[in-house]
This record gives C-alpha cells, sequence and structure tokens, in this order.
C-alpha cells in the first residue's frame, strides 16, 4: 500500500479554526462502489487534520465501529429496498428526494454546533442532488465527488450536446445502432435512455446552469490513503489462500457488484459460460443477486462438478484484496450484460489474453506515476487541500 501523502505543518495548521479543528461533512451515495472511495477521501482529510463528520442513510449504512475517529450523523430515507439494475438509477434520485427534509435539519443542527466557520467544506456524492441544493440554501461550501471514471464523466457531461444533435434519445432504428459519435470519439449510439436518465439529465443541467467549477483529479484514492474497512458484506477471506495455488495471472475474477441483479436464466447462462471457457474462476454470487428465485445461491445441476479443480464461488470477497493478488489476471464485473453462454465464453478467453493484460498493465503504471511523489494526483490533492482552505 502506498502510504498517504505526507501533511505539511502548513495543512495541518491550516485545519484548525479559533483554537479547533476544521470540520469535513462527507456524504456518500450507499452503495458500495461509492462508498468505499468515499472513506478513502476522509481518511486522507482525516490525515491532514480534518475533523470528519458523516452523514449517511439508513439503507446500507455504514458501522461507526470501524471509524472510530469520525462522527455519523443517520439521515432517515424511508429505507428503500434493492432493486433490480435497470432500477437504480430511479432509486438514486428517489433517494436523494427522500433524505432532503430531514438532511436540511441534521445540516442545520450540526452547522450550529460547530459554528458555521469551523465547517470547510461540505463533500457529496455527485448523484445526491438534493443534498447540493439544501447546501446551497444554508450557504455551506460544497464539493461533489465522482467516483466513476473520467469517461464517464465526460459522456455525463456531453448528454445536452448528444440531445441537440439526435443522438439521443435513441429510436430504436437499426440504422441508427452503432452509429460514431463523432463529436465524442470513440463512443457509438447504442441503447436508448430510460426516464431514470432523463430526469437525472434535467437535474444535472438545472443544477450546473451557469456554474464554472475547479475539478481535481485525485484518484485512484486507494492508491493515496490509508487501508478502510467499508464492506457492506462480510467477505469471506478463504479465497485469498485458495488463490495462492494458482500460477500469475491465470484467474479470472467475476463480481457483479453489491446492486446487480439477474435474472435465473442469466445466472445459468453466466454458470455455463464460465465454465465452458476452461479458465480458473473466483465467483461472487451474494445473497439477493437473483431475484424472482427464493434458492438464489443455486447454481445449475453438474456445474460444480465441471469446475471443482478450478473454480471457487463465495459470497463476498475482499475485493481489493482479490484484485491485487498475483493469481488474478481478469476481472468481469457489470459493465454489460449480453449473457448467453457462447458469447460469455469467448469473452473470457478474449480478456484472459496477453495483450488485454499488456494494456491493463499500462494502466496499472500509469496510476502508480499519477500517485507517486510529485505525481498528478498527489499534486492535485494539494490543490484541493487549499482550494478547502481558501475561502
Amino acid at each position: 500500500m502506498t502510504p498517504p501523502p505526507a501533511p505539511t505543518m502548513a495543512a495541518r495548521s491550516n485545519a484548525v479554526h479559533g483554537g479547533r479543528r476544521q470540520h469535513v461533512l462527507l456524504f456518500p451515495l450507499p452503495y458500495q462502489g461509492h462508498i468505499n472511495p468515499m472513506f478513502r477521501l476522509a481518511g486522507l482529510l482525516h490525515a491532514h487534520g480534518f475533523a470528519i463528520t458523516v452523514f449517511h442513510t439508513q439503507f446500507n449504512a455504514p458501522d461507526p465501529a470501524r471509524h472510530p475517529d469520525y462522527r455519523f450523523v443517520p439521515v432517515p430515507d424511508g429505507s428503500p429496498v434493492p432493486v433490480a439494475i435497470e432500477d437504480v438509477v430511479a432509486q438514486i434520485l428517489e433517494l436523494g428526494v427522500a433524505c432532503e427534509a430531514a438532511f436540511r435539519d441534521r445540516l442545520a443542527s450540526v452547522l450550529d454546533e460547530y459554528s458555521r466557520d469551523a465547517v470547510a467544506y461540505l463533500v457529496a456524492d455527485t448523484h445526491l442532488l438534493p443534498i447540493f441544493e439544501v447546501a446551497a440554501r444554508l450557504s455551506v461550501p460544497t464539493l461533489a465527488l465522482r467516483t466513476g471514471s473520467a469517461a464517464c464523466c465526460a459522456c455525463l457531461l456531453a448528454y445536452p450536446m448528444l440531445f441537440e444533435k439526435g443522438y439521443l434519445p435513441v429510436q430504436g432504428m437499426q440504422s441508427q445502432r452503432d452509429m460514431p459519435v463523432t463529436e465524442l470519439p470513440p463512443y457509438r449510439v447504442r441503447i436508448g435512455e430510460d426516464d431514470g436518465g432523463l430526469r437525472l439529465r434535467r437535474e444535472l443541467e438545472g443544477l450546473r446552469r451557469g456554474l464554472a467549477v475547479p475539478v481535481f483529479d485525485i484518484g485512484p484514492l486507494h492508491k493515496l490513503s490509508p487501508a478502510v474497512d467499508s464492506s457492506l458484506l462480510l467477505p469471506d477471506r478463504s479465497c485469498l489462500e485458495w488463490l495462492d495455488a494458482f500460477p500469475p495471472e491465470s484467474v479470472l475474477y467475476v463480481s457483479f457488484g453489491s446492486v446487480a441483479c439477474m435474472s435465473p436464466r442469466d445466472l445459468v447462462e453466466t454458470a455455463w459460460g464460465i465454465a465452458g471457457s476452461g479458465v480458473p474462476f473466483l465467483w461472487v454470487v451474494r445473497p439477493g443477486m437473483v431475484h424472482e428465485s427464493a434458492d438464489d445461491h443455486r447454481l445449475p445441476e453438474g456445474f460444480e462438478a465441471a469446475t471443482r479443480e478450478r473454480g471457487k464461488v463465495v459470497a463476498w470477497a475482499p475485493q481489493e484484496e482479490v484484485l491485487r493478488h498475483r493469481a488474478v489476471g481478469g476481472f468481469w464485473t457489470h459493465c454489460g450484460w449480453n449473457l448467453e453462454r457462447g458469447r460469455v465464453e469467448a469473452a473470457i478467453r478474449r480478456l484472459m489474453t496477453d495483450e488485454t493484460r499488456a494494456r491493463a498493465g499500462e494502466v496499472k503504471k500509469a496510476a502508480a506515476e499519477c500517485t507517486g511523489e510529485a505525481g498528478s494526483s498527489r499534486l492535485a490533492f494539494d490543490k484541493l487541500i487549499t482550494h478547502m482552505m481558501s475561502l
């Protein structure tokens, strides 16, 4: 693990106001892929002298016992139930709305307790749109944490242009599919957009109207910050010892995250696609991953016998440690489905080639460079600290 950037004396002294530490307030989106980087950021800020207060929903609430140095403020949200992956955008939008009134009350209370000039910033997940509106009304300086890739951000920011030029919404005509988006290479027209996506676009347009904001590209945060335990599920650590028995870069890691659900048929096609590939694998089949099924851990008959010598299925894994393990040579997650076993077999074999691993190695090298001494991410983090203390 790369150590976090050493805080300068100036940074630590700036994090004190009126004899008290400056506070940073955080509000993560309650999904695993958003909670992890927010807590990584919290670790960095805390190491630089800031006191940390975490607002959180009841849904997927973090465990305060794992973070004894932070204060936690629960925000009622109506406790939404987990949904299928195609409904997640709608759930995110509804979650923000459900939290809005309660967050306003709790934020006002915290500001009264800390005193407003002792609060440096609120950092909220960019998807929690109503949270930013509440903070603006209470005059709280706010930063948005985007946990996705720069490519995803560029595409999202281009939505108004894509609608203006007629690329969206896709009308379903075959002639329109795979059409190059000349204004945003290398994107092509692929799928339509649901009502949730349209609502999200309208909300974002309203928020950014007339705004010009600084951007701090501080990722990948796990390479900069102290280790943190923010897993929503209990990981099965036996898989690490199991991986030790395999040659370097030989095992495929399969995990569809903490939210994505699939049908029983998708599970069957995925299973036989993995089996047919002939590749050793570690597969996370978490509770609740299969909807419309009372027994969502039931893999197809014959699958275990067909893969016994080269496969392991667990309910949850310590993902960062798995991805760092020397035996892991590929990662299949929920970026896209196309779940038909023949396509799955071919995709896995293509993923586990030397060419693909070489490209991944280039990304790994770039990440090490940008998070190293005088790297772009470290310099961006220094600029972030300066920005937060400039008010």
